[in-house]
């Protein structure tokens, strides 16, 4: 039986400010969660709703990312005494153990990191992911939309991996405070880049605040968000954190560029080709950092996580692929990929409309 504590003195009563709303349920689990986390109901979903759920289905990522969201700046009307709340854990790890296991069946294609790690260190020059879609057919819709998805990962961007600090030692932590120093703008608020993506989305007609479109992101972007609070939350998970990390260093300066050659070519604005070659020029710096400092230094230090950095870069193409599929597919059938379209009609914005919102730019930067 599920019980309720009153709140201690110096908990807090709530979450920061500019946190966002709750979302909309989108099944019996995330009810369960939001219903909780308001104090509506003292019961939440068992074991039985939890083995029944799609572990990359709508229901079941909503969930998981309710309860992973009070880590980081949790939600209007939500008490801060929430985020360690012994019963809202206990579903958070029965959440946890479905989705990784889902992961682990999906994964062990390499039998090596080395392996793993050659598998992204090139691309077809005939790619069809959402980047190569951007350059050659997008449109200013599809990249108001790859924002909006974007930005419930990007808005934070670095703040899951800083988790893993603590938890390195010697090279491997020296050289993962020197890569995240870049990615908080060496110490510059206005040069952080979660700053910048929302300068970005200023330049496209969104509205940057933090969990804007969080009720448009489909399970497919929070199944990649997820996963980096997943490892990023649990030591035992600090070699898969690293792999993950790795991953998306070394792939992606490729892409970045793809997507600023699109923001130029639409003319999207200053602010938005700049956050794109940042992360040309940056990450493509950062690769050989990471591979060699912060990957070697892990496993000199311990070489039996091997498997678990493999998993890690696995897991992280293999959820951020799924992505992509989803995105361009919806985009080749000249429909939203959100759940939630940004314009109110269910399929593309008018090319003139969204001109028109090019004027908000200075408004919302």
């Amino acid at each position: 039986m599920v019980t309720t504590r009153k709140p201690e003195l110096g908990t807090g009563t709530g979450a920061q400010g500019g946190a966002p709303e709750l979302p909309t349920p989108r099944g019996e689990l995330s009810d369960s969660v939001r219903a909780f986390l308001l104090g509506s109901t003292p019961r939440l979903a068992g074991p039985r709703q939890v083995r029944q759920a799609d572990p990359f289905g709508e229901d079941l990522q909503l969930a998981l990312h309710l309860c992973y969201e009070l880590h980081y700046r949790g939600f209007a009307e939500v008490s801060d005494d929430k985020e360690w709340d012994p019963d809202l854990l206990r579903l958070r790890a029965l959440l946890e153990e479905r989705f990784e296991d889902a992961l682990r069946g999906r994964c062990g294609r390499y039998t090596s990191l080395d392996e793993a790690f050659d598998s992204i260190l090139w691309e077809p020059a005939d790619g069809d992911g959402a980047s190569h879609f951007l350059l050659k057919k997008g449109e200013l819709w599809h990249l108001r939309e790859y924002a909006a998805l974007r930005s419930v990962y990007q808005l934070r961007e670095a703040d899951p991996h800083l988790w893993v600090v603590p938890r390195l030692t010697g090279r491997a932590k020296a050289a993962m405070l020197a890569v995240e120093y870049d990615e908080y703008g060496c110490g510059r608020a206005e040069r952080m880049h979660a700053r910048l993506f929302a300068d970005l989305m200023g330049d496209l007609g969104l509205d940057p605040g933090y969990g804007r479109y969080l009720e448009s992101a489909g399970a497919e972007t929070l199944a990649t968000v997820n996963l980096m609070s997943l490892l990023g939350l649990h030591r035992m998970r600090r070699g898969a954190l690293v792999g993950h990390f790795a991953t998306l260093e070394i792939t992606s300066s490729p892409g970045a560029s793809r997507i600023a050659a699109a923001m130029r070519r639409l003319g999207a604005g200053d602010a938005a080709v700049r956050f794109y070659d940042e992360h040309v020029e940056a990450d493509a710096v950062h690769e050989q950092l990471v591979r060699r400092e912060v990957v070697g230094g892990l496993l000199e230090d311990e070489p039996g996580l091997a498997g678990d950095v493999a998993f890690g870069v696995e897991a992280t193409v293999l959820l951020e692929d799924a992505l992509s599929d989803h995105v361009t597919e919806a985009w080749r059938q000249d429909r939203t990929a959100l759940r939630a379209p940004l314009d109110g009609d269910g399929d593309g914005a008018d090319e003139g409309d969204l001109a028109d919102q090019g004027d908000l730019r200075d408004d919302a930067a």
